[in-house]
């Protein structure tokens, strides 16, 4: 059967946990793109790429660290998550150390405390709200 080419496009996104920190922080990137606002890194899987590799690399682009993929978190696939049309991103935990920089899609790229975290793009308030409870509860999902 041949598939569909309607079929909504495969991004990833990261939770990367600074781990070199006292407090504990996380990354986020001020968008160069519509829509505008703070968001987790990520981006669009390409053609031929595994969706590990599309997190390095988004990571790698967006913030200038290197991540370990820790666990994945979920998927996300409400057709309204994305105002330029529908997608299904595939969210990962990871580790890095050093200081983020913002390039390729991404103005900034800064760390952030749970309590200092800003308004969210897209549905990365919820994600990040799936994230906290995941580590509430202690229920790592393990990569393979």
């Amino acid at each position: 059967m041949p598939l569909d080419v309607r079929t909504p496009p495969v991004a990833v996104d990261l939770v990367i946990e600074l781990i070199d920190r006292p407090e504990p922080s996380l990354v986020l990137v001020a968008r160069r793109f519509p829509p505008l606002g703070w968001a987790l890194p990520g981006g669009f899987v390409e053609m031929g790429e595994t969706l590990t590799a599309a997190a390095c690399r988004e990571a790698r682009e967006e913030t200038g660290l290197d991540v370990s993929l820790v666990a994945l978190l979920g998927c996300y696939s409400d057709p309204a998550r994305d105002p330029r049309g529908q997608t299904v991103s595939v969210v990962y935990v990871a580790h890095a150390t050093g200081r983020p920089q913002g390039g390729d899609d991404a103005r900034e790229a800064a760390a952030f405390t749970r309590a200092s975290l800003p308004e969210l793009a897209f549905d990365h308030a919820r994600i990040l709200s799936d994230y906290f409870e995941f580590y509430r509860l202690g229920r790592p999902v393990p990569l393979r």
